[in-house]
């Protein structure tokens, strides 16, 4: 069953390398995996999906929390949240733009560049309507596309906010005022 995992940590370097390092060694695959910025800049989000059994993604939740850059983790209910991918796609248009631009409308995908004979769509929504319109524009020719991983919140009033961080970390150092004391060589 696809699990979503949704991790608060601190947003410094190397956090995404402890947290992907955490499922390599214990033979976890990521299915998914999107990180941003959340609404307080000390803290990014982390949304993983993985096919998984309630155990195995407990297992994984307490080896999170061991991590001291993890803040707080939540495994989203599958019914009582909402889940988004993004793509963008490159097809051969030639002398067809009008008939795939009205079938990307289908879709609700929106051509964002339209250059020679190529056009590129932006699409978002669940995996199943990004793969239908990935086979749909297909027989057109795909020259070239790309997916997002997911990134999910939870439906409702609920939130996964973390204020403050739960240990005290040192403060960050003034670049301006070490690169002035640097020597280029």
């Amino acid at each position: 069953m696809e699990q979503v995992i949704s991790i608060v940590v601190r947003n410094q370097p190397g956090v995404l390398m402890r947290v992907a390092g955490l499922f390599s060694r214990r033979g976890f695959n990521i299915d998914s995996l999107a990180v941003g910025i959340t609404q307080n800049p000390e803290f990014s989000r982390m949304t993983v999906t993985m096919k998984a059994d309630a155990s195995t993604v407990d297992q994984v939740c307490k080896q999170l929390a061991k991590l001291v850059e993890v803040e707080a983790i939540k495994v989203l209910p599958p019914n009582a949240s909402t889940k988004r991918s993004m793509a963008l796609v490159k097809v051969k248009a030639g002398d067809k733009k009008l008939e795939i631009l009205k079938l990307a409308d289908v879709f609700r995908a929106h051509a964002i560049d339209v250059t020679g004979d190529s056009l590129t769509f932006l699409i978002t929504g669940v995996n199943d309507k990004l793969h239908a319109f990935v086979d749909v524009m297909r027989p057109c020719g795909i020259i070239e596309m790309v997916q997002t991983g997911a990134i999910a919140l939870e439906r409702g009033d609920e939130a996964l906010i973390v204020e403050k961080s739960r240990y005290t970390w040192p403060k960050v150092v003034d670049e301006t005022k070490v690169r002035k004391n640097c020597t280029v060589i």
